[in-house]
């Protein structure tokens, strides 16, 4: 076996490589509002020193309660490095990107990520959490 916790990254390498995946807090909200429906995962995702960071917690709670409304699963992730090489690198004129919070859309290679939410539900783990481990 060994292949635990492998899921999340799954995820987000394929609904990057299909260009379905929606990069930033103001970015992800105002999708959220527009399109709700084409939204199957938001990831937060925080580095131990967000953890002070009152505005991003607020953002996130917020976002989160709207996930829950719309039946959104949500993934929760650690490691913004790790992240940010798992996505590639932004083209070079483009901003920085604010990596803690992406939506990826609904696509074919995104149903193993809801299946993969609702078996964390199962063992009463409501927003799984991922810990993304640096190579």
């Amino acid at each position: 076996g060994g292949g635990g916790g492998g899921g999340g990254e799954r995820v987000l390498v394929a609904a990057q490589r299909q260009d379905r995946l929606t990069v930033g807090v103001y970015e992800s909200a105002k999708l959220m509002n527009v399109d709700p429906d084409s939204v199957v995962l938001c990831v937060l995702a925080t580095d131990e020193e967000d953890e002070g960071d009152i505005a991003l917690q607020i953002h996130f709670t917020l976002i989160q309660a709207f996930c829950c409304d719309n039946d959104i699963h949500i993934l929760r992730v650690s490691g913004m490095q790790r992240l940010a090489a798992i996505l590639g690198e932004p083209e070079a004129e483009s901003e920085p990107r604010d990596l803690h919070c992406l939506l990826a859309w609904k696509s074919q290679g995104l149903a193993e990520v809801a299946s993969y939410c609702a078996e964390s539900r199962d063992r009463n783990q409501w927003v799984p959490y991922v810990c993304l481990q640096e190579r």
